[in-house]
């Protein structure tokens, strides 16, 4: 089928058209440390800017010149933005945006603050987005390997007229042109947060709920957990979903397995899940989360949700199935804080979902 979609590739990107420019990674966490490094080693001059941390210490034993954020932005003539993106704000309107000269690059590894429009950028400055379809530690490993990984890019602003020769160059000395998904930054936001509040959570409830079914039929937790998560077998389906294709991928389990799936797998159509999709990514793309997220109340009822999800009954299978199999068995995690106080604030105490999720959990 025909597509207007624009995909770059490693023949599209030329390193050497950013050669001489300084390159400063603001944040050295997870994509930072990553990217720095790539860059560092397709022959590109680094600087990080990263505050007083165990972060910044990190850095300087990796061999990179650690400045003030300020400092590495007034040096450089391309920008990575490479910290979270409620973080992000402050640190820009505050210490980035009045220092910024025509010229520069600014390049962010996520489309949501530009594409909502929560972050305005002046107009002598280049806004490019390359966003890897991969964590920080894959980005890292798949240079490493020469394997590449997929990006999503896109040029939101090009003052220079040379944006697409610097955003396809970086991307190749990130490693990032195995293929280069051209997108504007609201629809690679808009994707990201469905995917991670519409596809993510309903695959959670159906694993939960597959677990419950089998633990309440008498099942031993440790088959189940092994089954359904511990062996890994669903990543690997993954893929091979991946390589060889959805449906294809099939023909690797034996016919008894491919039978049941196809036919009893129709019994689950017309659940509803499509309409909730549906309402969850009006939500995202007309702004409403982005404006949510910024308000007080969510991230009062953040903390909240963290609290309670570590009290669900999941929580006390996975500890005891960990025992019994010898496994690591994590630290419970510390709410030093009052949750019932906060349940009762001003602005949770009518919120039906938080106390139906209390109600859900295991106190």
């Amino acid at each position: 089928m025909p597509t207007t979609t624009r995909v770059s590739f490693e023949e599209d990107g030329d390193i050497e058209y950013v050669k001489h420019q300084s390159i400063a990674v603001i944040g050295y966490g997870n994509q930072g440390r990553a990217q720095a490094l790539n860059l560092r080693d397709s022959g590109l001059s680094v600087i990080i800017g990263n505050r007083d941390d165990k972060f910044k210490a990190r850095a300087i034993s990796d061999g990179f010149a650690v400045l003030e954020p300020q400092d590495a932005v007034q040096k450089a003539d391309i920008v990575f933005l490479l910290i979270p993106d409620e973080a992000l704000l402050k640190l820009f309107n505050t210490t980035i945006a009045p220092i910024l000269r025509f010229g520069q690059t600014l390049v962010f590894a996520s489309g949501y603050n530009i594409g909502f429009g929560l972050l305005q950028v002046t107009a002598g400055t280049d806004v490019i987005m390359i966003a890897p379809r991969m964590i920080g530690a894959g980005v890292r490993e798949r240079y490493l390997t020469g394997e590449g990984f997929y990006s999503f890019v896109g040029v939101h602003q090009d003052a220079t007229g040379h944006a697409s020769e610097t955003l396809l160059a970086l991307t190749k000395a990130l490693g990032g042109l195995r293929a280069a998904v051209w997108m504007n930054l609201k629809d690679e936001a808009v994707l990201d947060l469905f995917n991670e509040q519409a596809f993510g959570p309903a695959f959670g409830r159906v694993l939960l709920d597959a677990i419950d079914v089998l633990i309440a039929n008498g099942m031993p937790p440790e088959a189940v957990l092994i089954e359904m998560i511990l062996s890994e077998e669903m990543a690997t389906t993954y893929r091979k979903m991946a390589q060889i294709g959805l449906i294809r991928q099939t023909q690797l389990h034996s016919h008894t397995s491919q039978y049941g799936a196809m036919s009893r797998g129709m019994r689950y159509i017309g659940l509803g899940i499509k309409s909730k999709m549906q309402t969850t990514f009006e939500e995202i793309a007309g702004g409403q989360f982005a404006r949510e997220w910024q308000g007080k109340t969510a991230k009062l009822k953040f903390r909240v949700i963290r609290y309670f999800a570590t009290r669900q009954k999941i929580n006390r299978i996975e500890r005891q199935v960990r025992q019994s199999l010898r496994l690591k068995i994590w630290e419970e995690d510390v709410f030093p804080e009052d949750i019932e106080a906060l349940l009762q604030s001003p602005e949770l105490k009518d919120d039906e979902e938080l106390h139906r999720l209390k109600e859900m959990s295991e106190l």
